[in-house]
């Protein structure tokens, strides 16, 4: 038997050299960590791997969803949550009776526990479909859904599997016991969710030290996952509310360098841990198929159903999306009526001045309202989903980690359990393999395109704009403001200063000409490349310095830091895997 140090040093060797490899290929790399999974487990010498399923629902999902959560935009989750609640509350039902109603007549075991496969097959997992959809550049309100779906339908799927386990364990099942049940469970999770992250967030902004800050955020996931289980509610909904309000209060609350820690601790977190379980899932799979005995339903007949139910998955997403896209035009619809009566209104009040303060207040609130609804509807114009969208989004319905963990919870004296696992083994391997390897074809054949890069950057520099007239207003009362009474040219200077990143971005936002890369002879741009091949030199003189030992090593940390801080600065920040 391997050491358990020896196999996560080899785990986590695999893991970088696939995503590496992967990159090259130009395949996700969830895919052929399955395919690599498999092909390790039928290696003679290995002993048959076997992972507690309390370890992925109960170690691995809470900090998995959380780094997910986080990063999500609360504001295009806001503008897609009923798109979000369609496909993650809705779907993932109706998935879940289909299929229990399929599965009960291929295998007689009852409806309750055909059920509860239905529920642990029916969650897709969003990493394979965001990783090949951002490589690709689908458009970021496809993204949005497909990550805010991920992170929501884990809830529903584990909620409804409690409820058909415990009715097949003699208890009764209704549509209004499982309503009651699933309301309890998204009510406690969401008020234990914004409890954790309201105080977690008030006590990581006193910190001053980055190491204890992102101590306390490590720990974040499981003191919102726990409590919320032991009250019988949805612990992994809870995790997720708890790293929505934290990546919204994050650009006020923490200090920027605690946020740049936060965000390289919780990428590499969530790297590691989602591409794990996609390789987990291919490790199992002989010690899967060697655990199924029967004469009667052996192997390849369970091989064949999974087969089955991975297709109805498929033809159920897809008859969901396709209505869900034409109530999406109808809700437009009625936010442009709602958007132009809220102008009307306005645009009357103009005439009768606020008769009281209180008015006025009320007034302004509503024109705030106004401008945030306005927005909202900009944006979804922007970034409306067509038919190729709903394709997309009805071919990224690949299972992952809920549908590892969940299979395996069930219990012992299931009928038929080790052929159930391996159906539910089956749909997540297929519909990873199968639609995650051909969705990259799909989307170049319908040539989906995504973010306009020159409009992104004619935005960006138009913000930066905005920001650098926002700070100048600083320098009006420096001494009010800085706590400094400086001279005239150290004012003018800072004033400068405050004019280069949105002329750098301008210089970014201009086409290339005639063939020409117009950045590449910008002046800021070439600045940019003095200023590093001034520090590279800098570099090369500390480590000369240090192999010296003129200097004591507390000196030579500073200002290795200091030269990290000025090369972080000039580098453009990079997307991540």
């Amino acid at each position: 038997m391997l050491d358990f140090g020896v196999i996560a040093v080899l785990g986590v060797a695999v893991i970088v050299a696939v995503t590496a490899f992967s990159k090259r290929l130009g395949i996700a790399a969830p895919i052929i960590l399955v395919l690599v999974g498999i092909g390790i487990s039928y290696i003679p010498t290995l002993p048959s791997f076997e992972v507690p399923h309390e370890l992925i629902l109960d170690g691995l999902l809470p900090p998995i969803l959380y780094a997910a959560a986080i990063s999500v935009p609360t504001i295009d989750f806001r503008r897609n949550f009923s798109t979000i609640a369609s496909l993650s509350v809705a779907l993932v039902i109706v998935s879940a009776f289909v299929i229990g109603l399929v599965l009960n007549a291929i295998i007689p075991v009852g409806f309750a526990v055909a059920l509860a496969v239905g529920a642990i097959v029916s969650p897709p997992d969003a990493v394979a479909a965001t990783s090949i959809g951002r490589r690709l550049g689908l458009p970021p309100r496809i993204l949005t859904v497909l990550e805010g779906e991920g992170l929501v339908n884990d809830a529903t799927a584990l909620v409804l599997l409690r409820s058909a386990v415990a009715a097949a364990a003699g208890g009764m099942l209704s549509p209004w016991e499982i309503s009651i049940d699933f309301l309890y469970a998204v009510v406690v999770a969401v008020v234990i969710g914004l409890a954790v992250g309201w105080l977690t967030v008030r006590v990581r902004s006193r910190f001053v030290d980055p190491v204890l800050d992102t101590a306390v955020s490590i720990v974040v996931p499981f003191v919102a996952f726990m409590p919320t289980e032991q009250l019988h509610a949805s612990g992994v909904l809870a995790v997720v509310v708890a790293g929505l309000y934290t990546g919204h209060a994050s650009p006020t609350a923490f200090s920027a360098q605690a946020r740049i820690s936060d965000r390289i601790n919780w990428r590499t977190i969530q790297f590691v841990l989602e591409n794990a379980v996609f390789l987990l899932i291919g490790l199992e799979i002989r010690s899967l198929v060697e655990h199924v005995h029967s004469a009667e339903f052996g192997v390849w007949a369970a091989i064949g159903v999974g087969a089955i139910i991975s297709v109805i998955l498929a033809a159920v997403r897809f008859a969901w999306v396709f209505p869900m896209l034409f109530f999406m035009g109808r809700d437009a619809q009625r936010a442009e009526v709602s958007v132009y009566r809220m102008h009307l209104a306005l645009l009357a009040a103009r005439d009768h001045p606020p008769a009281n303060a209180a008015e006025a207040r009320r007034r302004e609130r509503a024109r705030r309202f106004y401008e945030r609804r306005r927005a909202d509807l900009d944006e979804l114009r922007r970034e409306h989903i067509d038919w190729r969208g709903g394709v997309v989004l009805g071919w990224s319905g690949m299972r992952g980690v809920v549908t590892l963990a969940a299979a395996q919870s069930l219990p012992p004296s299931t009928p038929y359990r080790e052929q159930l696992v391996l159906i539910a083994f089956t749909v997540a391997v297929l519909t990873v393999v199968v639609q995650g390897g051909t969705l990259p074809l799909l989307i170049r054949l319908l040539r989906i395109s995504g973010r306009d890069e020159l409009e992104d950057r004619r935005s960006l520099a138009s913000l930066l704009d905005e920001l650098g007239y926002a700070g100048l207003a600083a320098l009006d009362d420096p001494l009010a403001n800085a706590g400094v009474d400086p001279a005239p040219d150290v004012i003018e200077r800072a004033r400068q200063a405050s004019f280069l990143r949105a002329e750098s971005a301008w210089e970014a936002a201009h086409d290339d000409q005639d063939g020409v890369d117009v950045l590449a002879t910008a002046p800021h741009h070439e600045y940019r490349q003095l200023r590093l091949a001034i520090v590279d030199a800098e570099r090369a003189a500390l480590a000369e310095a240090r192999s010296h030992g003129a200097y004591p090593s507390r000196i030579l940390a500073q200002a290795q830091s200091m030269l990290d801080l000025e090369e972080t600065r000039l580098r453009p920040a990079r997307e991540g895997h």
